[in-house]
């Protein structure tokens, strides 16, 4: 296992491997999928298994579309196809060359930049109309700043749809869910650093990322800080759901803009 050291390269290194590996997120939409993106008729997802209602994009033919730490031939291919002009920005060179690959195989143009979602100083002000940032925040140690980059790159009026983990879901000792009897044990903020190396070697053995349990204040409060305007929201899990899952949606979606 190659030492954490820096947060950001350890995942960037985690995801490559989970990419390699074939992850849930790793696996490129298929060419069905991109022909009726082109015919209008497509959905994505921000959470793990509820689709975004349309409703929540507007009409993106023509826009400016930033995924943000949103590649794996998954969504920023569809939006491309469905005519926006996008932008893929991920730490992940694996996940990158998932966008790449189905552009290339669909004939699709898809900008990728490799960095990290809290510094997109490789983007300029007021670039995009649209960032579209699924679950991916819990690899990041602090968000505040995620959420003021967002800010900065979108025109007045722009939309930003997120999806992240409830915290209460960082409560819970991943064994005791594991063996079906979820026991609360850690504090909000939740981060893998703070667990007891052997425990935390365990976990990285089997996800190779360190993640991160961010407060409400700071996954909501901070898109309100950095000015946006919250106008929807729900609740999602995946399919199958843990012992946790059974009690609670676990996974959030929202959409804010930003006031002209």
């Amino acid at each position: 296992m190659p030492e954490i050291g820096d947060i950001g390269e350890f995942n960037r290194q985690g995801w490559n491997a989970k990419a390699d590996g074939g992850d849930r997120w790793s696996i490129p939409v298929d060419a069905a999928t991109i022909a009726a993106a082109r015919q209008g008729e497509w959905n994505v997802v921000l959470t793990p298994s509820r689709p975004v209602p349309r409703d929540w994009f507007g009409d993106i033919a023509g826009r400016d579309v930033l995924g943000l730490a949103s590649a794996g031939g998954q969504q920023c291919p569809i939006f491309a196809a469905a005519g926006a002009r996008v932008t893929s920005f991920d730490a992940s060179d694996g996940q990158l060359a998932r966008d790449r690959e189905v552009a290339g195989r669909e004939g699709l143009h898809i900008r990728t930049i490799r960095g990290l979602m809290h510094d997109l100083s490789a983007l300029g002000d007021r670039s995009f109309d649209l960032i579209f940032h699924p679950c991916s925040n819990s690899f990041a140690p602090d968000i505040l700043p995620v959420w003021r980059e967002c800010a900065r790159v979108l025109r007045p009026g722009g939309i930003l749809l997120a999806g992240f983990t409830n915290p209460a879901r960082f409560l819970f000792d991943e064994g005791s869910v594991e063996r079906g009897e979820p026991l609360a044990r850690n504090r909000i903020p939740y981060s893998d650093l703070d667990l007891p190396q052997a425990e935390r070697d365990a976990l990285l053995a089997q996800d190779p990322v360190i993640c991160f349990g961010h407060t409400l204040t700071d996954q909501i409060g901070g898109q309100l800080a950095a000015g946006f305007m919250l106008t929807h929201l729900f609740e999602d899990d995946f399919e199958t759901r843990d012992a946790v899952g059974q009690l609670m949606d676990c996974y959030i979606a929202t959409r804010a803009i930003l006031p002209s």
